[in-house]
């Protein structure tokens, strides 16, 4: 039996293997203020919602860290990577 583990210093990897680790359908759900996307959305798209900086919202991201969507509540970000065929887990 082998016993030997190997370890790979994450920067050594590119965001493709970092990625990979992770498996291409997995998706990390966390908590966000909606202070921290707020800037990364146009004025007029902004308009469309009633978002408060201090309110929660729930975000989905790859294992590259690359953010896919943010959502209102936790339940509706797992239900959308399950209805993208995504397995989502928590990140505290």
């Amino acid at each position: 039996m082998n016993t030997r583990s190997s370890t790979i210093a994450p920067e050594a990897l590119n965001p493709d293997a970092f990625a990979a680790l992770g498996g291409p359908d997995l998706v990390y759900v966390r908590a966000i203020k909606a202070r921290d996307v707020l800037g990364d959305e146009p004025e007029e798209t902004l308009e469309q919602f009633s978002i408060t900086p201090d309110q929660t919202l729930y975000a989905l991201y790859r294992a590259d860290g690359a953010r896919l969507a943010v959502l209102s509540d936790r339940d509706s970000a797992f239900a959308a990577a399950l209805a993208h065929e995504l397995a989502p887990v928590s990140v505290h």
